[in-house]
């Protein structure tokens, strides 16, 4: 019996259609057949269901179900008595709870649909846990038994005796405008209750837009007003659910440390983050999330900040003896130095000296050059033009004056994606890139790892962020072109995904010596792109340049400096780590110039 228990079948609400099929779940199940119900279909069912406790875990119905619509997943057995909340029958499954630290910041790190969400919500006292029994849920009395002897009953007794409140800053920051209307200042006003309102508008650059509406908020704007509404209350439990979306490198580390402002000796604040240098730099401790997206979620024991995220690179739990990713993930990087001389005898492309004013706005361009098989990334604060600049590559824009762009055959990701296509995305691909869809060697260094796989065949217009953000690259890189253009890759996905779509970028470049001009605020994903930098100085929304582009390590020490940050590599994975402000390492690089390591600390 205590094998059987540690079986979870999941039957996917959007895909099962048991109207629609011969049920041939049902009919082809060896223990159905043998007279038990383990597969249910009845007429007014929506879904079917299965029965876990009778489940032998054949999959024959895997292989059967026309829509593909099961899954049958057999867990370790030591998790089936951590359950800690299931949403209902044949539905995702949590394990166990991450522990908040009074006075720390906990970083929770996991792909999408891991149960990071679900987790702060039960912390938050949102949703109650209901320990799996989704059919009669326990009392809160049960559930304190539960965990009993752990850092949660305290937790949770607090929450119910002391009535703690608990803000959360939502993960879709453009949902908002829905929920609430009005003035930006009469929002803050309406919600103050620290006096710390002025020092929050300043920290997240907010005076230029109090007197807008919500509704006239850009994607970055509206992150920093979400946040700054969560600084100004008070609250006993502060949730922030992706606080560094659209921001820019210099706004995610100002919205760091506002967050971290908030710590007091009573005060909880819990972080989902997938920017890791980011996360590195927020977080005092760190749970990881591994599991099967949409399946089950199970959270570790808390680790130091760096252990934390170095074992979610490594695939590899060591408390646990247990590998929940096939490969590792690091950061080793192409060293460009030794063969500059000979690249440039190769620089193919040229761009001259350019301006653009849009608006009161005014970019100035210093000429560059690039080759095949190169990527250029571009860093600056948002407001400075760098999208501007790639639209002046596409041709999509002209500049003033004379002077024009050499002609080339340009394919352009944009930084907004909005979907149009009515159909399948196996169908939007074949419209629209019918040959490379088809190529072999571009399923193999592409759509596979982008994982394209598994919604291949749903309609476009029901994807997620994440997911058209994945179908937007494929499309992006399926185009023959001489210049990729990729604003911002990054955005909606998670630390995983993010990795491994620098990846395919980076191999797909360098295959088919192409080269790219890449926009990226993810401090990591932007070093592992780069062959060299273009970096922006000025007034964002004013006045900008856009300086030739430069190796990455002048570049990066040049950009990092006018941030007054410094990063050190991690000696494992090699991945880059923000210095805490003015600690040792951070003063040291500092009055040494050296804000940005190429090689590790020893």
């Amino acid at each position: 019996m205590a094998d059987r228990l540690t079986r979870i079948a999941i039957v996917s609400t959007d895909k099962c259609k048991p109207k629609k099929c011969r049920q041939e779940c049902k009919k082809s199940c060896p223990v159905v057949r043998m007279g038990k119900l383990c597969i249910e279909v009845t007429p007014d069912s929506k879904v079917a269901f299965i029965s876990e406790e009778l489940c032998i875990g054949c999959g024959i119905c895997i292989k059967k179900c026309p829509f593909g619509a099961i899954m049958i997943i057999n867990l370790p057995t030591n998790l089936e008595k951590e359950v800690t909340h299931r949403y209902s029958a044949n539905s995702f499954k949590l394990h166990r709870l991450p522990v908040p630290r009074p006075g720390q910041v906990l970083g929770l790190v996991g792909t999408n649909g891991i149960g990071k969400s679900t987790a702060i919500k039960i912390l938050a006292g949102k949703l109650k846990p209901n320990l799996g029994r989704f059919d009669e849920p326990p009392d809160w009395q049960d559930i304190l038994k539960y965990f009993r002897g752990s850092e949660l009953q305290n937790y949770f007794t607090k929450i119910l005796e002391d009535n703690l409140k608990a803000i959360i800053k939502p993960q879709y920051v453009d949902h908002i405008p829905k929920a609430v209307k009005g003035s930006v200042t009469k929002l803050i006003d309406g919600k103050l209750e620290r006096n710390n309102k002025q020092e929050i508008i300043d920290a997240l650059d907010l005076n230029d837009v109090l007197n807008r509406q919500v509704e006239e908020l850009s994607g970055g704007e509206l992150q920093r007003f979400a946040i700054g509404i969560v600084c100004i209350q008070n609250a006993d439990i502060y949730m922030f659910d992706e606080p560094s979306s659209y921001l820019d490198v210099k706004q995610r580390l100002n919205a760091a440390r506002t967050i971290r402002n908030l710590l007091a000796p009573t005060t909880y604040v819990v972080v989902i983050e997938h920017d890791l240098s980011v996360l590195d730099y927020l977080s005092d401790f760190i749970c990881v999330l591994y599991g099967m997206p949409s399946v089950y979620g199970v959270v570790t024991m808390p680790f130091s900040v760096r252990e934390g995220i170095n074992i979610f690179l490594d695939g590899k739990v060591p408390t646990e003896n247990l590998r929940f990713r096939e490969e590792s993930l690091t950061f080793k990087l192409a060293e460009t130095a030794e063969d500059e001389k000979e690249i440039e005898k190769h620089r193919r492309y040229k761009y001259p000296t350019m301006t653009k004013t849009l608006g009161d706005f005014k970019l100035h361009i210093k000429p560059g050059e690039f080759t095949d098989s190169e990527i250029i990334v571009m860093l600056g604060e948002n407001g400075t033009g760098k999208t501007t600049f790639i639209r002046l590559l596409a041709g999509g824009l002209q500049p003033d004056g004379d002077e024009s762009v050499p002609e080339l055959n340009v394919s352009y990701k944009p930084q907004k994606i909005s979907p149009k296509f009515q159909g399948t995305v196996r169908m939007l691909f074949l419209k629209k890139i019918k040959s490379s869809f088809m190529h072999p060697q571009f399923q193999t260094d592409v759509v596979k790892p982008l994982q394209i796989e598994s919604i291949i065949d749903q309609e476009v217009a029901h994807l997620s962020g994440g997911e058209l953000q994945r179908v937007a690259l494929v499309l992006a890189l399926g185009q023959p072109a001489d210049i990729y253009l990729i604003d911002e890759p990054s955005a909606y996905l998670d630390s995983e995904q993010r990795i491994i779509a620098a990846r395919v970028i980076k191999r797909f470049i360098l295959h088919n010596k192409k080269t790219a001009f890449v926009v990226e605020h993810d401090f990591i994903m932007a070093t592992y792109l780069a062959d060299r930098v273009v970096v922006y100085d000025g007034m964002p929304s004013v006045k900008a340049t856009a300086n030739s582009p430069q190796s990455l390590l002048t570049g990066m020490n040049a950009f990092l400096s006018s941030l007054e940050i410094t990063f050190r590599r991690d000696p494992t994975n090699f991945r880059p780590r923000i210095n805490k402000q003015d600690s040792l390492k951070d003063k040291e690089q500092k009055s040494s110039g050296n804000y940005f390591f190429l090689e590790t600390e020893t």
